[in-house]
């Protein structure tokens, strides 16, 4: 690939960052060492050249006195130890900030890959920093997805970090593409828009998500990143992080509210535990290395609204779950970073229920801040509620069913697996286009209840029951 293809405007650069350096002490996989140089800064851009003049973007991981370990975004194949030049830039890699950058689609450093030329504006270090604690405001704003078991039950506020897990197979990116569609502050004349970052996917994958913000005209408030599965796999480091910049300025500067959609930060985390790996950390657990907690909150925590300032960052990251076990590290501690997890159930999927959110497992943690009066309604906080109750019931005298039989069941129990039914067939279940006001989904979900004996309905207050009943009836 030839020099010209990088045209990142860093900024002038001294004297002494214009020297070059010759030759190399080590190559490992994307990485290289370099000795004998001079002052270099942690999180440096780095232009590495090869024998034939090809140049190479890179990065500084590590620095000591005469030394830096840089690793190369496009990898280190056809590099040699005796002629491979570097040059360190002396600024951090940058990504263009402007409103130009919406309708966009770029790769995973920022570099438009849509045929378009490169967009003006402010050039910003991507490696910015999570929101300060004290400058937050808290999220109370309730998002309306229009997907029921999201709205009703696991409700998104604005400026929460709410992660999607997933598992092999299961339809996370139709939701992803509903979401995007669908998502919008209801009552309020807001700008708003989406930064869609893909990490590790594949090129049928990314093109179902640009041909899904076209065909829905929502590409024209989209600014997309893509580190495709043949991209080298340390470009996906950047690539969060440069979303999250232009994501940054769009909330912070321009005044917009922004969603993040991130996906898939399973791929992402590989690429930390093969950049570790190469650098012979100390492994963790399943090899991942001990800081990739801190890693993760580096990205999640740049999400939120500021006080003072008008717009707000509010993230969906993908987390694919291997062999769907949720206590694999990723999930785990992208569960103790967010405010909750949506989570994808296979059982539901394969008896055809979209989207196949799992009722228990799944849970928004500041999902009592943005709803009740003057949000959504009165009445929303006990029907979740209760809601969550009669589904765990289901649960319970499902698993007691397959021992005992249907038939040992009582009345009262049966009732219960009514409930069930109904609760998955009208309230879970919806159109992949389908998009329900939160009037909707609350009417959907009295009308699940109405199943049930009224003595059942122990989080329903009597007010509620008679004010809402009759529209489940």
């Amino acid at each position: 690939m030839s020099s010209q293809t990088y045209s990142l405007d860093v900024g002038p650069t001294s004297p002494l960052n214009d020297r070059e350096y010759v030759g190399l002490r080590e190559l490992s996989g994307p990485i290289l060492a370099v000795e004998g140089i001079h002052d270099v800064g942690y999180n440096e851009l780095v232009e590495v050249t090869d024998g034939q003049g090809r140049v190479r973007l890179g990065m500084t991981l590590e620095v000591s006195r005469g030394a830096a370990v840089v690793q190369v975004f496009e990898g280190t194949a056809g590099l040699r130890l005796s002629d491979t030049r570097v040059r360190f830039r002396g600024e951090p890699l940058s990504v263009t900030t402007s409103l130009e950058i919406l309708g966009r689609v770029f790769d995973g450093l920022g570099r438009p890959i849509d045929g378009g030329p490169e967009p003006v504006g402010e050039q910003r270090d991507v490696n910015g920093l999570p929101v300060n604690p004290t400058a937050r405001d808290f999220p109370r704003k309730f998002i309306q997805t229009g997907i029921s078991a999201i709205d009703g039950m696991n409700t998104l506020v604005r400026g929460q970090k709410l992660p999607i897990f997933s598992g092999s197979g299961l339809p996370h990116r139709l939701l992803v593409s509903q979401i995007t569609r669908q998502a919008k502050i209801v009552g309020e004349d807001a700008p708003f828009a989406v930064v869609f970052a893909g990490m590790g996917i594949k090129h049928d994958e990314a093109m179902f998500y640009l041909r899904t913000f076209e065909e829905s005209g929502a590409m024209q408030r989209v600014a997309a990143f893509l580190s495709l599965a043949d991209a080298p796999s340390v470009e996906r480091l950047i690539t969060p992080r440069a979303a999250l910049t232009v994501a940054e300025y769009l909330a912070f500067d321009a005044g917009m509210h922004v969603l993040v959609l991130l996906t898939d930060m399973t791929n992402y985390c590989e690429a930390v535990r093969e950049i570790s790996t190469q650098r012979q950390g100390i492994p963790s657990r399943k090899g991942y290395p001990g800081y990739l907690y801190s890693d993760l909150a580096s990205i999640y925590e740049r999400a939120g609204m500021l006080t003072g300032r008008p717009g707000s960052i509010t993230q969906v990251p993908v987390v694919t779950m291997p062999n769907d076990d949720i206590s694999h590290p990723v999930p785990d501690l992208s569960g103790y970073i967010t405010e909750g997890q949506i989570v994808l159930e296979r059982d539901l999927h394969q008896r055809g229920v979209y989207p196949p959110i799992a009722g228990l497992p799944s849970l928004s943690r500041l999902m009592k801040d943005g709803i009740g009066e003057g949000m959504t309604r009165a009445d929303h906080a006990h029907l979740a509620s209760q809601l969550f109750a009669g589904y765990a019931k289901v649960k319970e005298i499902r698993a007691l069913a397959s021992v005992i039989g249907e038939e040992e069941l009582t009345p009262l129990d049966n009732r219960y697996l009514q409930f069930g039914e109904a609760f998955e067939r009208e309230f879970l279940s919806q159109r992949i286009d389908e998009d329900r006001t939160i009037e909707q989904t609350l009417a959907l979900g009295w009308k699940a209840l109405s199943v049930l004996p009224r003595e059942e309905l122990h989080r329903i207050t009597e007010e509620e029951y008679r004010t809402y009943h009759e529209q489940g009836a």
